[in-house]
């Protein structure tokens, strides 16, 4: 049967007609597994969700989390929810710094970042400051794997050929997190995150998971 797709360029749509099913990916047992594993992750890591929130209002002034307005599924814009690592400021600096980013292209990404906190530091190292995303899978807004989501303003420089991306959810991690998370050039990371939509199966999702304990240990 012929699809009909809606990609984005930043706020442009472009319409493709091509000959397929549905990306299999937008399924519906792909989401009942999110909501499930997602709503019993947020139960068992409740009490580390309150120690983590106490030591941030503890630790710097501010709020215990960070929205972050991300380009999600066909480029809708939503708040991506994450522990506070960094001072109250932050945003504020990074103009500063955007000549200092490690990955070229259009993500901004520092290592060692001058505005985290001594706390936001172990936040960062153990990925723990991207658990509140939880909330953002139970929402909708995300799956528990999928390509990681861009902020708004650096999704609408991405270039045609990754646009792909954008036609499925986000994900808490992804293909491209397990093979390298920063290591990786940006071209390498699109790479990742196409051929995990090409090859995509509940399998693959299930393997990448496995990796990802591994990898953040």
């Amino acid at each position: 049967p012929k699809v009909i797709s809606i990609n984005y360029i930043g706020i442009t749509p472009l319409i493709t007609y091509y000959e397929g099913l549905e990306h299999g990916s937008n399924g519906g047992i792909k989401r009942c597994v999110d909501i499930a594993i997602s709503s019993v992750a947020l139960i068992l890591l409740l009490p580390l969700f309150i120690i983590i929130a106490l030591l941030i209002k503890l630790s710097t002034p501010g709020p215990v989390f960070y929205v972050s307005r991300r380009s999600g599924k066909r480029g809708r814009a939503f708040g991506m929810y994450k522990f506070r690592s960094m001072i109250k400021d932050a945003e504020e600096q990074r103009e500063v710094l955007s000549e200092k980013s490690d990955v070229k292209g259009p993500i901004f990404k520092i290592r060692r970042d001058p505005r985290l906190t001594k706390v936001g530091k172990i936040l960062r190292k153990y990925s723990l400051d991207e658990l509140p995303q939880l909330i953002n899978v139970i929402k909708g807004d995300m799956s528990l794997v999928g390509p990681r989501p861009f902020p708004v303003e650096e999704s609408n420089k991405i270039e045609y050929e990754h646009i792909p991306r954008l036609n499925i959810s986000p994900g808490i991690t992804g293909l491209a997190q397990v093979k390298g998370r920063s290591n990786l050039k940006f071209n390498q990371w699109m790479r990742w995150d196409i051929w995990y939509i090409e090859n995509w199966s509940l399998g693959l999702d299930a393997k990448i998971i496995m990796w990802t304990i591994p990898v953040v240990l």
